[in-house]
């Protein structure tokens, strides 16, 4: 463990790391303040606050007179809104980082052409990126842009600005449409996720416009166990 990371950071990332490598389960009970304290030589003021803040972040659950566990944490992003996905990571504390698979450009085939409405054989761009949250891969992210209205899409650094961040620069998101799927990944795309093609997948397919302009497809894949979508409604009454 670091030991330029302040001591509370300490103890959180010795937690994380049982928590996200499958040796803690959900309604797993941690160790208390007191042992950690001990074990790491603090303060039991500093182990209360390294436990406290992954309350908060959704990590653990304290009940009262019984100890703190292992929550069913997954990361949550909104149906109804679209949101940069490293905004996001970020918003919860934590690191986001990704990997450029694929940035090409190429032909429109049928299903592309039908999705992004363009003619069958029109350039399109195409990117295929792995967002992923401390490390953990949480989204595969496979888009396609019309390059009329984002042309200089490709030459974008994915690494410091997300796609999302790339189109609603240049064309402010007016309408999208969202369709979700519950799927067993493909082989390769369950390399990239780190799970198994027997492990749910949560499949967002996103479209999104700019006024009448059709801008993106997207497919963005995530790991069942890792994402989950929330929408919400406020009705008059």
């Amino acid at each position: 463990m670091s030991s330029t990371l302040p001591l509370y950071l300490q103890i959180q990332q010795h937690l994380l790391e049982k928590i996200q490598n499958g040796e803690w389960l959900p309604q797993h009970k941690i160790p208390p303040e007191e042992q950690l304290a001990r074990d790491f030589g603090v303060s039991r003021m500093t182990a209360n606050k390294a436990i406290h803040d992954l309350v908060q972040q959704g990590y653990l659950i304290r009940q009262a007179g019984v100890g703190t566990f292992v929550t069913d944490y997954k990361a949550e992003s909104s149906l109804v809104e679209v949101h940069n996905i490293a905004d996001e990571i970020r918003s919860r504390g934590h690191e986001h980082d990704c990997v450029v698979v694929v940035a090409e450009a190429r032909n429109a085939d049928d299903e592309i052409s039908m999705r992004l409405g363009v003619r069958l054989g029109t350039p399109i761009f195409h990117t295929l990126i792995l967002h992923r949250e401390n490390g953990i891969p949480i989204q595969l992210e496979d888009r396609y842009v019309n390059p009329r209205h984002v042309p200089h899409y490709l030459t974008t650094d994915f690494h410091q600005h997300t796609p999302n961040e790339v189109l609603v620069s240049a064309c402010p998101i007016t309408d999208i449409e969202h369709v979700v799927e519950a799927i067993l990944a493909e082989s390769a795309i369950a390399t990239l996720l780190d799970i198994t093609t027997q492990d749910p997948c949560l499949l967002l397919i996103r479209r999104t416009w700019s006024g009448d302009q059709l801008i993106s497809y997207a497919r963005l894949t995530h790991p069942g166990d890792r994402y989950k979508l929330r929408s919400s409604l406020r009705t008059a009454g």
